[in-house]
C-alpha cells in the first residue's frame, strides 16, 4: 500500500505501462528515493515487475530487491535467468543475498552462488537458521588489528568505507581474529596518530553467538542502545555483525507475529493481501475450533446451575456484565505480564511477586467495579441481596482474572510455549467459564438457592 505522496507516481507508472512505454515508467521510478521506488514497484502487477526490473541499473535493481518483501524478491529472481540475476544479486549486501538464496529453489540458488564475485562472504551465512544471529548477521564489516596505529586505522577506514553506506563501530581483533574490543570514528579522531588501537579500544563489548535467537539480539541492542552487534564463535572469533536496520525489521516481524497470536491465530508469515484465503483459513481454524470447544465449558457451567437460574431468573441479566468484565481484566493483566517478560522486566523467579502484585491490583479494581456493579444491579432489580451477589461476584472474578492473567504467561514460558498464545481469546474463554462458576456459587450462598 502506498503513501499519498507516492500514489500519484504509481498511477503515472501504470499509465506508462498500459501504453507499453517501459522507458518512461523506468524514468519515473528512477526519480524517486530507493524506499519509494520499492514501495511503488511492489504495488505493480507481477508481470510489470518482471518486465521492469531488468531495465534498471544493477545497483537500483539490487536496492529494490532488498527493500521489497522477501517473498516478492524470491519470486522475481526465480523468474530470471542466471545471466540476468547474477549481476543484480552481486550488488546486494551479503546477508540479503543469503536470505534471498534461501528462499529460491536450491538448484538455482547454487547456480547463482557459484557465479558471484565473492561467494565466500555469502556461504557462511547460509549455514545458520534465518531467525538466529548467524542468519541475521552480515559478513561485510571492518575489523582492525589491535597492533595497528590510529593513522593506519584511518587509512583502512578510508579504503574500506568509501563505497559503504554505513560504518558503525570499528571492531578490533587479535592475530587469530578473536574479538578484543571496539572503537568508533569519533574516538579515533581524538587520538594521537601513533597510538596503538589496542591501547585505546573499549574492551567491555556486548556480543552474541551465532545460534542466539533474533529476538534476543534485538532486545540486547535496545537495552544497550547499540547500532551494531558483533556475532562471535565459541572461540571468540568474529564471524559477522548485525546492524540496526536488520534489527528494526526483526522487531516489526516479531511484533506482527505476537499481535496475530494474541488474536487467536497462527502468524501469516507474509503480507496480509498476499495471503490466500485458504492459507488464512488454515491459520485460523485450529484456534477457532479449540476456542469453540473451550467455550462449551461456559454452557456446561450454566447447565450445572440450571435450577438456580430457574429459581432466580434475574441472575441471567448480569451474566454478560460479569464475564465481559472478567475477560477484560484478565486480558489487561496478561498483556502487561507478556510485555514485562518480553523486555526482561520480570522472569520466572518473579512469579510469586507478580501474583502478589496482581492480587493487590485485582482487589482495588474489583472493589471499584463491585461498587459500580452494586449500583447498576440495584437500579435494574430492587433486591439488595441480588445486588450484593453481583458486587461480590465482580470483586471475586476480577481478582481471579488478574491472578490467572499473571500466572498463565509465566507457566507458558516455563513450558517453553510462546506466552502470546494464552492471551486474548484464550484468556477470555477461560475466565468466562470459571467466572460463571464463581458467580453461581456466590449466588447459591447469598440467595439461599
Amino acid at each position: 500500500m502506498t503513501f499519498p505522496e507516492t500514489q500519484t507516481i504509481l498511477e503515472q507508472v501504470q499509465q506508462a505501462l498500459e501504453k507499453d512505454d517501459l522507458n518512461k515508467a523506468i524514468l519515473i521510478l528512477q526519480s524517486l528515493r530507493t524506499e519509494d521506488q520499492a514501495e511503488v514497484f511492489e504495488d505493480l502487477d507481477d508481470e510489470d515487475q518482471v518486465s521492469l526490473l531488468p531495465g534498471f541499473s544493477n545497483e537500483v535493481s539490487a536496492d529494490i530487491l532488498q527493500y521489497i518483501e522477501d517473498e516478492d524478491a524470491a519470486r522475481l529472481v526465480s523468474s530470471m535467468s542466471s545471466e540476468v540475476a547474477v549481476p543484480i544479486v552481486n550488488e546486494m549486501e551479503p546477508d540479503e543475498i543469503a536470505d534471498l538464496l534461501g528462499d529460491i529453489h536450491p538448484k538455482q540458488a547454487q547456480e547463482i552462488l557459484s557465479q558471484l564475485e565473492h561467494p565466500e562472504e555469502v556461504t557462511p551465512l547460509l549455514l545458520h537458521p534465518d531467525e538466529s544471529a548467524g542468519g541475521l548477521m552480515t559478513s561485510e564489516y571492518l575489523a582492525l588489528r589491535r597492533e595497528m596505529l590510529v593513522r593506519d586505522g584511518f587509512n583502512a577506514v578510508r579504503d574500506w568505507g568509501k563505497d559503504k553506506r554505513t560504518l558503525y563501530y570499528l571492531y578490533i581483533v587479535d592475530e587469530h581474529d578473536k574479538l578484543c574490543g571496539f572503537t568508533d570514528l569519533q574516538k579515533l579522531i581524538g587520538e594521537k596518530p601513533l597510538s596503538r588501537l589496542g591501547d585505546i579500544m573499549e574492551t567491555d563489548i556486548v556480543s552474541v553467538s551465532a545460534n542466539t535467537d533474533q529476538e534476543e539480539c534485538s532486545n540486547l541492542m535496545a537495552r544497550y542502545d547499540l547500532i551494531a552487534l558483533p556475532v562471535v564463535a565459541e572461540s571468540g572469533t568474529l564471524l559477522g555483525v548485525i546492524t540496526i536496520d536488520d534489527v528494526l525489521d526483526v522487531m516489526v516481524e516479531e511484533a506482527t507475529e505476537d499481535i496475530q497470536k494474541m488474536g487467536g491465530a497462527q502468524p501469516l508469515g507474509v503480507p496480509y493481501l498476499l495471503t490466500k484465503a485458504t492459507t488464512v483459513f488454515q491459520k485460523r481454524i485450529v484456534w477457532l475450533l479449540l476456542l469453540f470447544l473451550t467455550a462449551s465449558l461456559t454452557g456446561y457451567v450454566m447447565r450445572l446451575f440450571e435450577n438456580e437460574l430457574k429459581s432466580v431468573v434475574a441472575l441471567t441479566f448480569f451474566i454478560p456484565l460479569l464475564i465481559g468484565t472478567g475477560g477484560n481484566a484478565g486480558s489487561q493483566t496478561t498483556n502487561t505480564i507478556i510485555r514485562a517478560l518480553a523486555v526482561g522486566e520480570i522472569d520466572l523467579g518473579d512469579a510469586l511477586q507478580a501474583l502478589w502484585h496482581e492480587s493487590k491490583i485485582g482487589l482495588l479494581l474489583g472493589g471499584a467495579l463491585g461498587l459500580a456493579a452494586f449500583i447498576r444491579a440495584i437500579t435494574w432489580d430492587p433486591s439488595t441481596s441480588l445486588a450484593l451477589t453481583v458486587a461480590l461476584a465482580i470483586l471475586s472474578i476480577v481478582i481471579w482474572a488478574n491472578l490467572l492473567g499473571a500466572l498463565l504467561p509465566i507457566i507458558a514460558v516455563r513450558l517453553k510455549i510462546d506466552p502470546t498464545v494464552v492471551s486474548g481469546p484464550v484468556m477470555s474463554t477461560l475466565v468466562d467459564a470459571t467466572g460463571l462458576f464463581i458467580y453461581f456459587s456466590i449466588a447459591r450462598v447469598m440467595l439461599g438457592i
